[in-house]
């Protein structure tokens, strides 16, 4: 049983409390399918939020089999399925891929054959066979409710949220979605709580939770609500909820509880006597030995998968997403293609030679002016080339890692929060984007620096510049991934991520040195100055001061410039577990 005592979830608004669910208490008894309704505002999805635990009570008390939920420990994740009003699976996968997905996310299997079985079940339930090898991105509004129901059910849980998933549907499937979570709350005693706006197909409910300004003004059979509020049709139930205080409503509900409660008792009492609805009596751990060979994965609790399990499907389904996005994959090729192309456009103004001055002294002062004018002038030319075309890199680079991470965690948001509810490890999900992320870097790095070393030699010590590639495309990955991680939509991401590297160039000194005093605050934040300092402390010596004659802006050895962009890393990676772990829901 789910029982609510005095249920209260508050807010602060503009310094005062308001309650947004106001002292609820309901009780839903094991096998129970009940719609939540009321006016829009009225605190439904508010109320399924705080029993799921999203919305942590303020005051009162929820109960689940008898346990105190708030004093002795939360839903496990297999207890529990929330189906939200959002998408919960990726387009590009099928219907079988997604459900398998969540299974191996949700539930520790005992082989390939416990898992194929786990699948055909939810895909037979929910009536998804016939589809299952079609992708959500064609998949109707019916199916797709279908299909996030089937998502929640792989772990058999006991107790089944879902927050309209009739919205938006014609009358056929929305019946259908109804009728099909009427089917699942008479299995193994499965109570069902279902948020709706409509008040149609009523009658398929055992009960009716009506809510007025986050109070109970109803809660009862569906047959009654009309009788208890006056009115002859269900549409009137809203404009009469309008005519009195929610107070009153609450007041009177109260006195009326016990007697709709004795009738909702004897309605379901009457429904077990005739079979329409099975309520086991017994635990899990009494199952006999005859029902543990008929439903195997039923016999003993579902546990979580381990670290490495999550971390692999996520992996594998992160790649598969790539690969099928054929616009992702035109993008990163075309970066990786033509961006180093771009840099060997100016590559061979790096490659003139640099004269020095004769050791011969010369007889005419005027022949010795020229000359030096002349050195000066090839110094100029080459150490302006050679300094420009590695910030060049090292922008570019900025550049990919921007576009490799803004959007990766922030852009699937509500996905991975609702995964996260469902048991997924944060550190699992964040190590299968750093391993992700972890080649991209790699072959966008590498391949810039050995192509532009190829048409252009690094006049120098190259493996230091390709370690410095590497760590700036890395460090604007990192801090990329942090700011996704920390902001709530992909498109706040994006533009901060943006002007993050439209910051690079002006700020690194490279192009015009800043003045002193500000120099000293901003340097410790630009990746790109850190990245271009060690490369150009790479050079060779003639050309490093070739280089040196030409900037304003002090250079850095190269072994700070190393510890300074893996610090630059490391906050990166600090950033985006603290985004990861902290709660987004909304």
């Amino acid at each position: 049983m789910l029982e609510l005592k005095d249920v209260c979830f508050t807010i602060q608004k503009d310094g005062e409390s308001v309650n947004l669910i106001d002292s609820a208490s309901i009780q839903i008894p094991r096998g129970h399918f009940m719609a939540i309704v009321g006016p829009s505002g009225c605190g439904k999805t508010t109320l399924l939020k705080t029993i799921a635990g999203l919305n942590p009570e303020s005051d009162g008390a929820l109960f689940w089999e008898g346990r105190n939920l708030s004093e002795e420990g939360d839903f496990e994740p297999a207890e529990i399925g929330y189906v939200p009003q959002f998408s919960i699976a990726y387009d590009p996968l099928t219907v079988d891929e997604s459900i398998e997905a969540a299974t191996r996310l949700r539930v520790r299997t005992r082989d390939a054959e416990d898992l194929d079985h786990r699948i055909d079940r939810v895909l037979e339930e929910t009536g998804l066979t016939a589809i299952a090898d079609r992708h959500v991105k064609v998949l109707s509004g019916g199916q797709k409710r279908r299909l996030g129901l089937a998502m929640e059910l792989v772990s058999d849980p006991k107790l089944l949220l879902c927050d309209e998933v009739t919205s938006g549907l014609d009358p056929r499937s929305e019946r259908e979605i109804v009728r099909l979570l009427h089917d699942l709350s008479r299995r193994d005693g499965r109570i069902v709580l279902s948020v709706t706006h409509s008040l149609a197909h009523l009658e398929l409910y055992d009960s009716i939770l009506v809510l007025h300004e986050g109070r109970v003004a109803y809660h009862g059979p569906p047959d009654l609500v009309t009788h208890y509020f006056s009115v002859h049709d269900t549409e009137e139930v809203y404009p009469k909820l309008a005519t009195q205080p929610s107070e009153r409503w609450q007041g009177s509900w109260l006195k009326h509880q016990e007697a709709y409660y004795g009738k909702l008792e004897r309605s379901r009492q009457r429904a077990i006597d005739a079979g329409t609805l099975h309520v086991p009596e017994k635990h899990e751990e009494e199952v006999s030995d005859e029902d543990q060979e008929e439903k195997p994965e039923q016999a003993a609790s579902v546990k979580a998968p381990g670290f490495f399990t999550q971390l692999g499907t996520l992996l594998s389904r992160r790649w598969r997403i790539f690969f099928r996005d054929k616009g992702q994959v035109f993008l990163q090729l075309a970066i990786i293609l033509c961006f180093p192309i771009l840099v060997t456009l100016f590559s061979d103004k790096a490659e003139g030679p640099i004269a020095s001055l004769s050791d011969a002294k010369q007889d005419n002062i005027l022949e010795e002016i020229q000359e030096r004018q002349m050195v000066r002038q090839e110094q100029v030319k080459v150490g302006s080339a050679v300094s420009g075309i590695i910030m060049f890199q090292v922008i570019l680079l900025s550049l990919m890692g921007s576009n490799n991470s803004a959007r990766e965690i922030a852009g699937e948001r509500q996905i991975f929060e609702k995964e996260k509810f469902g048991g997924l490890r944060p550190s699992a999900y964040l190590a299968s984007k750093l391993a992700f992320l972890a080649c991209l870097v790699l072959a966008q790095s590498i391949w810039m620096g050995v192509f532009v070393n190829f048409f252009g030699v690094f006049r120098g010590e190259f493996p230091q510049h390709l370690l410095f590639l590497l760590l700036i495309n890395g460090a604007m990955t990192a801090i990329c991934l942090g700011i996704s991680a920390l902001m709530r939509t992909a498109e706040q991401a994006s533009l901060l991520s943006i002007y993050l590297v439209g910051f690079q160039l002006p700020l690194s000194g490279a192009v015009l040195a800043l003045p002193e005093h500000i120099e000293k605050f901003t340097r410790p934040f630009i990746s790109a100055y850190w990245a271009w300092s060690g490369s150009v402390d790479a050079l060779e010596s003639k050309v490093l001061y070739a280089v040196k004659s030409v900037i304003d802006t002090s250079l850095t050895p190269q072994n700070v410039c190393l510890y300074t962009l893996l610090f630059h890393i490391g906050v990166g990676l600090i950033a985006a577990w603290i985004g990861a772990r902290r709660h987004q829901w909304d």
